[in-house]
């Protein structure tokens, strides 16, 4: 008995230390955490049921969580689970005195009625055991927010990170019968074969690129990859140009590297066809202002969200993905780049275990929503590094080894395409003799779903845009037509309409109002 009143009194110095914490008991269920672990000790196959929702520091009683870490450690080692046993295994670690001896395991299965409710009991301790956790995190919070040596920013990116760890330990998901799942996929099947374009994912805007993923499909997380100057932020931007505008499906798009001003001004290079700098400088000729005013019109309506907060941390981009899903419908999540994300809050040994964290979050997130996700990346040196003497032309070629800081974003990846310019290395013609001058290949090195490949598209970099090869074609014959049109101004009129055509040919589609 005197081992049951030094449990008695452990006990009661636990809880005046909780108490003490907030000035009021936190929530707990003592009695059903001793029903548990009665039932734990009686039933053959009660472990199997809540192995999944309790943890030892799932018990608000110290005593309780030593009892449960016995009995996972015997579930562990597929040892049989019963009052014998447990003590045993008590025993050997040490703690069968500090938890009340025998007499306290013997009370425990006495406890027990049945087990038909086990893992509704469970799930109320592991309820009781987030609520003391939550009540701890705005504890320590506002502890240190009252402490006017902390920096509130520091203090923020630290309460995120902690939040978002605790979010992400505590997600469960249910498992789910096959039958409605056949169902879904089937009705998802025959959505796709009433679309004339075949595909069954979100359009690019970019012909060849769709049929090999049949667009970019829900729950994916596209990992879009190059060395600076490929044109990463260009390649993403015609493609939310074209989603926004061409299909009305709404974008968001994270700018971690570029303002929000700096972004909008690429869409307008990319959709008027005026070059960067004078947008810049406000050095337009009339001609230019009139062009500027008849094409930006398509992106006033167009449905593209754009957050330029700087070194986003995951938890943020989390909040922020879903107010969007749920108040704009977007349906598709650009962020530009990965390696400048940060997971705050949470103590990691290397970058690369960073961005492992980070990458994991996107495809969690990416699965989540329902969306898909694209993040931009970085490769590193390698590529630089290899000579085109000594491999010859595809030396150039990036390769999935070539994923910078970390082999996560290969590995968590749904996609991985990785954009190569040959011209900008001087090859200007390709095995088959394709001419490879102002292209750029999309090369999908990854493709979980599908197959790879590549496409050849065409790189306009003094508009910052990437296009359809046969839209040069078009565009080509176009400008031929309306050279012949233009009219010319005389010299007494140097600002009336210069340079201004007669409206007697349309333009093609992709660049009309």
């Amino acid at each position: 008995m005197a081992t049951q009143s030094t449990s008695n009194s452990h006990s009661k110095k636990k809880s005046s230390v909780h108490t003490e914490e907030v000035g009021r008991i936190q929530p707990q269920a003592r009695e059903l955490e001793e029903a548990i672990l009665g039932a734990l000790m009686l039933e053959k196959d009660a472990y199997s049921m809540i192995s999944e929702i309790l943890t030892p520091q799932s018990f608000y009683d110290k005593t309780h969580e030593l009892i449960f870490t016995a009995i996972q450690s015997l579930a562990v080692q597929q040892k049989p689970i019963d009052m014998l046993t447990v003590i045993d295994q008590l025993r050997k670690t040490g703690d069968l005195e500090q938890i009340g001896g025998l007499p306290y395991i013997a009370q425990l299965s006495q406890k027990v009625v049945s087990s038909a409710h086990l893992e509704y009991h469970a799930r109320i301790v592991a309820q009781k055991s987030l609520a003391r956790e939550l009540i701890t995190f705005s504890s320590n919070v506002a502890s240190k927010a009252f402490d006017e040596t902390n920096d509130v920013d520091d203090l923020m990116q630290e309460a995120e990170g902690q939040l978002f760890e605790l979010s992400q330990r505590n997600v469960k998901k249910e498992v789910t019968p096959i039958n409605p799942i056949i169902r879904e996929a089937i009705d998802l099947m025959t959505e796709a074969a009433k679309r004339t374009d075949g595909l069954s994912g979100l359009q690019t805007g970019f012909k060849d690129l769709d049929k090999i993923t049949s667009g970019w499909q829900k729950s994916d997380l596209i990992v879009i990859a190059a060395r600076p100057a490929m044109g990463k932020t260009a390649f993403v931007l015609s493609m939310a140009k074209n989603m926004a505008v061409n299909f009305n499906i709404p974008v968001a798009v994270f700018s971690l590297e570029m303002s929000n001003v700096q972004l909008v001004n690429r869409l307008i290079v990319n959709v008027t066809e005026i070059s960067g700098e004078k947008i810049k400088s406000g050095q337009l000729a009339q001609y230019e202002w009139q062009q500027l005013d008849q094409r930006v019109k398509q992106l006033y309506d167009a449905p593209i969200f754009v957050d330029d907060t700087p070194s986003l941390s995951v938890f943020e981009l989390r909040t922020k993905t879903r107010r969007l899903v749920k108040e704009h419908k977007v349906k598709c999540v650009i962020i530009d780049y990965l390696q400048l994300m940060n997971a705050s809050g949470m103590n990691f040994s290397s970058r690369e275990q960073e961005v492992s964290i980070i990458s994991r979050s996107l495809k969690g997130l990416a699965k989540e929503l329902n969306i898909p996700i694209i993040a931009l990346s970085q490769l590193n040196r390698s590529v630089e590094t290899r000579s085109i003497k000594d491999t010859g032309p595809d030396a150039k070629r990036p390769q999935l080894s070539d994923l910078r800081e970390s082999g996560a974003i290969e590995q968590d990846a749904d996609i991985v395409c990785f954009i190569h310019r040959p011209e900008y290395y001087k090859i200007f013609e390709g095995p088959q003799g394709q001419d490879y001058r102002g292209k750029a290949e999309i090369i999908i090195a990854k493709h979980r779903n599908g197959s790879t490949g590549d496409v050849l598209l065409s790189f306009k970099s003094e508009y910052i845009r990437f296009q359809n090869l046969d839209e040069d074609r078009v565009i080509d014959e176009y400008k031929s037509r309306i050279n012949s049109q233009v009219e010319l101004i005389p010299a007494e009129k140097p600002y009336a309409n210069r340079g201004l055509i007669k409206q007697t040919d349309s333009e093609p589609a992709f660049l009309r109002d």
